[in-house]
């Protein structure tokens, strides 16, 4: 991961729970999204296999595939601008930790100065690249990307792990500077709330907001080891979560009938 991804702090897992989040709106679910393969990316080019790369060009096509629909890097700006005035206000603050306030700010301005520097036009060195329009054209047939199918494809990864991962680094630079946004965006997030003690009675709880918040993201945390997991659904104002129990697959999941306590974060 590069530095200005490094520099703002990842989310902590917990061994005593397992987490769940579900997006509120839009802008978030493709944060998420983006997150995720971003992370699949990073995994894949750790790993020295032509099976890994492989992966690490199928999560970079998704990421362009998201990144080419609509405005992301403006929204991602947008949030980043957002956050910056918010934390602004907290500086006069009393009981604020002043240094980690400024550090903060700082990797949140540097990301979007890092941003803003690549211009609107960042994709088009990705989107006029012959090589991998092809793996994209053929990437959503199932089995479209073996080797009768792409045989330049199939030459390129049985090149040697440098070759590789010289031209996935090339690759990657160009997403780099919005995907580490992305990720330290979502850090803040997550860490802007306290997480509370709630119960789902009879394994349901509901919950509504205020017409005026600005919540885009729910967090739930239950025991490590638990047989449930949370099934979220609704928007901005109210949503609804049922735990359900899980039963290897070999049959069709049932909610629960008790009443669990759970860790509710709504950030």
């Amino acid at each position: 991961m590069s530095q200005a991804a490094e520099a703002v702090p990842q989310p902590t897992a917990s061994a005593s729970t397992l987490r769940y989040e579900q997006p509120l709106n839009e802008r978030m679910r493709t944060f998420l999204r983006l997150e995720f393969l971003y992370k699949q990316l990073l995994y894949h080019t750790e790993q020295n296999s032509s099976w890994s790369s492989r992966g690490s060009v199928s999560s970079l096509l998704d990421i362009i595939a998201i990144l080419s629909r609509g405005d992301v890097r403006g929204d991602v700006l947008k949030e980043l601008e957002r956050q910056l005035f918010m934390l602004d206000r907290l500086q006069k603050a009393q009981q604020i930790d002043e240094n980690r306030l400024h550090q903060v700010m700082t990797n949140l301005q540097s990301l979007r100065a890092e941003l803003n520097s690549v211009g609107p036009k960042y994709l088009q060195e990705l989107r006029d690249s012959e090589f991998l329009n092809a793996i994209r054209h053929r990437n959503s047939i199932p089995g479209g990307t073996c080797a009768f199918d792409l045989p330049e494809y199939t030459h390129w990864l049985r090149q040697d792990y440098d070759r590789r991962s010289t031209d996935i680094a090339t690759w990657m630079e160009v997403v780099r500077p919005l995907c580490d946004s992305v990720v330290g965006l979502l850090w803040l997030v997550r860490n802007s709330k306290q997480a509370s003690r709630q119960v789902a009675i009879g394994g349901v709880y509901q919950h509504s907001m205020n017409r005026d918040n600005t919540c885009t993201l729910v967090q739930l945390a239950l025991p490590a080891g638990s047989s449930l997991y949370p099934e979220i659904s609704g928007g901005q104002h109210r949503f609804t979560v049922r735990l359900m129990h899980w039963h290897a697959g070999d049959t069709r999941p049932v909610q629960t009938e008790n009443d669990i306590e759970f860790e509710l974060t709504v950030c």
